[in-house]
């Protein structure tokens, strides 16, 4: 049941279980500093419309993802929003939590007036393709990246 889950902004003081959430999206990877984190929080904060979301089960933050609304001249100058960092505690999944922050951020674009939310994945899991799916997304597109960093394995 969701309904037990409350989603919101991230705050400053949800940093250190943010970064922790974040270690079962790319496990081992390296973080931030708290002032850094802190610093990305405030800059972030500057993107009209965007949003860091956060879901809890009291105090403790379980699912995440991040919404970036992109200003465009086209589509009569309506923006379109870019999902990304999705990702629930492995101990937690499968209860819901990761469609409901996908959901909250597919309401918060539509709220920002964007003609669209769409998301990437690197994963070649079925099951991950079935979340999306699941979760109202289509695949509709193909994605094409240039990266500086290697794709995790």
């Amino acid at each position: 049941m969701t309904n037990d889950l409350t989603i919101r902004s991230a705050a400053p003081g949800d940093l250190p279980a943010l970064l922790d959430l974040y270690q079962h999206l790319n496990p081992g990877d390296a973080t931030v500093s708290p002032e850094e984190g802190a610093d990305i929080l405030a800059r972030f904060s500057r993107y009209e419309g965007s949003v860091i979301l956060v879901g809890l089960l009291g105090k403790t933050l379980v699912a995440s993802c991040t919404l970036v609304v992109i200003p465009n001249l086209t589509r009569a100058g309506a923006p379109y929003g870019l999902i990304e960092n999705v990702v629930t505690d492995t101990r937690y999944r499968a209860r819901g939590y990761g469609r409901a922050i996908l959901a909250e951020a597919v309401a918060t674009a539509w709220r920002c007036d964007c003609y669209k939310a769409m998301l990437l994945t690197g994963s070649s899991d079925p099951a991950t393709h079935r979340f999306y799916g699941g979760a109202g997304f289509e695949q509709t597109k193909t994605g094409f990246q240039v990266r500086r960093i290697p794709r995790r394995a």
